[in-house]
């Protein structure tokens, strides 16, 4: 089976109910068009777009879109990419993934005990790279290393 997307979710603000949408714009160094986490410098450059896959979730219990990631996969453990490392989503978007995501105390409210449970078990940042139009149903593929020149 071949990875591919089966679920795409948008953060529009602070504590407020993700947006499930069936396609997504994927903007070059900056993140998800209409995402509160898109941004251009800082930081949060690294923290652009989270990915998880469907059977983390499920092993621990979790819907889709509950620990609050953009990008949900399936064929694929996504905690297997390491950083450096980029996928690409589709026909057009790159992402570079950066690193673990940091369980933060929201994972307590879902259930005592999920934020020290998620740890590197959350999902994995990433910055966009090349950008594009996402859909459900797109493959996942993922890349070698970047290595340094």
């Amino acid at each position: 089976m071949a990875a591919e997307i089966i679920s795409l979710q948008i953060c529009v603000g602070h504590r407020k109910p993700m947006d499930t949408v069936d396609s997504a714009t994927f903007i070059e160094g900056f993140g998800i068009e209409g995402d509160r986490h898109a941004v251009q410098t800082g930081a949060r450059v690294s923290r652009q777009v989270l990915l998880m896959d469907e059977d983390t979730l499920e092993g621990f219990g979790l819907g889709i879109g509950q620990i609050r990631e953009n990008v949900t996969v399936s064929g694929i453990d996504i905690h297997e990419v390491a950083p450096g490392q980029r996928v690409t989503l589709g026909d057009d978007v790159v992402v570079e993934i950066t690193q673990f995501c940091s369980p933060c105390d929201r994972m307590d409210e879902i259930r005592p005990g999920l934020r020290e449970e998620l740890l590197e078990q959350r999902g994995m940042l990433a910055t966009v790279i090349s950008g594009g139009v996402v859909n459900v149903g797109d493959q996942v593929r993922v890349a070698d290393s970047v290595t340094a020149s």
